[in-house]
């Protein structure tokens, strides 16, 4: 299970305890420590030896991820109709799209723009990737 490493240690040293006294008195293998207090993983069995050692509830101790809000950016890509009529040709939006997602954009909407009698000779694709 994933623990919160860094309150261990800071409780260790609360304590004023090596990491060889705390597998003592949790009763578990100095190793077990190090790896814990490194990698922040340990069976529950090791977690709770070490929550009854530091005096310290179990919950306390289970790690707790950063909710992160993901963030996007947004492009729109213009497809033109061949032919400017839409019976004579849609654009190839297949290959339109493929292009684009080998940068990592993915598709999120399709909107065609009408004139003021009703007729569009494009369409807009609005593309979205995550923004690290």
């Amino acid at each position: 299970m994933k623990i919160n490493a860094a309150i261990v240690s800071e409780l260790r040293k609360q304590h004023s305890w090596s990491q060889d006294e705390l597998a003592t008195a949790a009763g578990l293998n100095l190793r077990t420590v190090q790896r814990i207090e490194s990698d922040g993983t340990a069976s529950l069995q090791s977690v709770k030896a070490l929550a009854s050692a530091l005096e310290t509830q179990l919950e306390k101790l289970k790690f707790i991820p950063e909710k992160r809000m993901k963030t996007y950016e947004y492009k729109s890509v213009v497809l033109n109709f061949r032919a400017g009529i839409f019976k004579q040709g849609l654009p190839d939006i297949q290959k339109a799209l493929n292009k684009e997602g080998q940068q990592g954009w993915q598709f999120k909407q399709m909107l065609m723009p009408s004139s003021s009698w009703g007729t569009s000779d494009s369409m807009v694709a609005i593309l979205e990737r995550a923004v690290d």
